[in-house]
């Protein structure tokens, strides 16, 4: 297959002005690196430098925060590029001191951690950049290039192996278990050990393997951490440390009306299947199994926050369920209105809104989403 056309060259392209940070996160994997080379092949040959993070002469470069120094090392560029930056020390300082004194450049910088390179960032460069998070292959990109039946052809193995980009170059069972047990075992964790200074991930995995058999479930703290041997508090830690470096997400519970809502808890997701699978080491095909239903509510849930995030949609996500088990798997508040969505995995699945749910929210739209009417959640508003 040919290169995937990722959605976010053009927005990037745009975006990359004098006197302005783009920051580009994602996990790593994720196509970042390939996705500032077409950046670079678009530009001005020379018009800019390209510098790696995890380089310690870089680090060392630009550790040197005076004007002087910075002039000289970014002159006759137009475009600095600075690749895996939450390796550099003070990153967030120096970036300010660029966009200060040299407002003739572009500055577009890389990072595979949240939880490292967003809070560097964040007080320093207040109003002078711009976020873009880069995903997994998603269906809004695969509709670039593929009709519909070539896409839906393809579900199968988003299910099982997930969307990293070169997942789509290889192509046998062995030759994807192979990589995605490579992506877990040596890059899934890595940013968290090596900024947090844990001595292993068993901890941070059998958190994620107790997650991926409660995908679509409520989760409690208390009980993840009675069967982890852990405080709700370290817990927590984790879960946000994951969710920092794109591996989990989580969705809240809706309630606005009913006491009988439920909200305290909330529902975690997994930004790509083939990992939440790998994890759990089941690579098998969807025939052979029994979590169907959560691998089809787990990649609908990720492919829709990809298609928000690309479509910088002003979006709140939840679920809903009442004490009396009336639940709905995704509710969006959006311009003012609300958004119901069951997840179905067999094509033609027909339901109607629980009773409490049309009594309460009148107002609210209500659908289906199954094999055949997956492309109105996956590629629109």
């Amino acid at each position: 297959m040919r290169s995937i056309p990722r959605f976010l060259l053009e927005p990037l392209q745009t975006a990359l002005q004098p006197g302005k940070v783009v920051v580009l996160l994602g996990a790593r994997r994720t196509g970042k690196t390939h996705l500032i080379h077409e950046i670079m092949r678009q530009q001005k040959p020379g018009s800019f430098l390209l510098l790696n993070g995890e380089d310690i002469f870089v680090q060392q470069q630009l550790s040197q925060r005076t004007v002087d120094h910075y002039r000289t090392l970014t002159a006759g560029y137009s475009l600095v590029i600075i690749d895996e930056a939450q390796k550099v020390p003070d990153i967030g300082m120096a970036l300010k001191l660029m966009v200060d004194e040299l407002p003739h450049l572009a500055l577009l910088v890389t990072g595979s951690s949240l939880f490292d390179l967003k809070n560097r960032l964040g007080e320093p460069l207040t109003g002078r950049k711009k976020d873009f998070f880069l995903y997994p292959i998603a269906q809004v990109e695969l509709s670039l290039q593929m009709n519909a039946f070539a896409r839906h052809a393809l579900m199968e193995n988003h299910l099982i192996y997930g969307s990293y980009p070169e997942l789509f170059h290889l192509s046998s069972h062995q030759k994807k278990s192979d990589y995605l047990r490579e992506l877990v075992s040596s890059y899934l964790f890595k940013d968290i050990l090596s900024m947090e200074n844990l001595r292993n991930a068993d901890k941070l995995t059998d958190l994620l393997k107790l997650l991926a058999w409660q995908v679509g479930q409520e989760v409690s703290l208390e009980a993840l951490g009675r069967n982890l041997q852990m405080s709700k508090n370290t817990v927590e830690r984790y879960l946000d440390l994951l969710s920092k470096v794109f591996v989990v997400f989580r969705v809240p519970g809706f309630s606005r009306n009913l006491r009988k809502e439920i909200v305290k808890t909330k529902r975690w997701y997994f930004y790509d299947n083939g990992i939440r699978n790998t994890l759990i080491n089941n690579l098998q095909p969807v025939r052979q199994r029994n979590d169907v239903g959560m691998l089809w509510e787990n990649y609908l849930a990720s492919e829709r926050v990809k298609l928000q995030s690309y479509l910088r949609l002003g979006v709140s996500n939840y679920f809903w369920r009442t004490h009396d088990r009336q639940e709905i798997d995704w509710v969006e508040d959006r311009d003012g209105k609300l958004y119901a969505y069951e997840f179905k995995w067999p094509a033609n699945a027909k339901t109607k809104a629980p009773k409490a749910w049309a009594e309460t929210y009148p107002g609210s739209k209500f659908k289906i989403i199954s094999p055949d009417t997956m492309d109105a959640f996956v590629l629109k508003k």
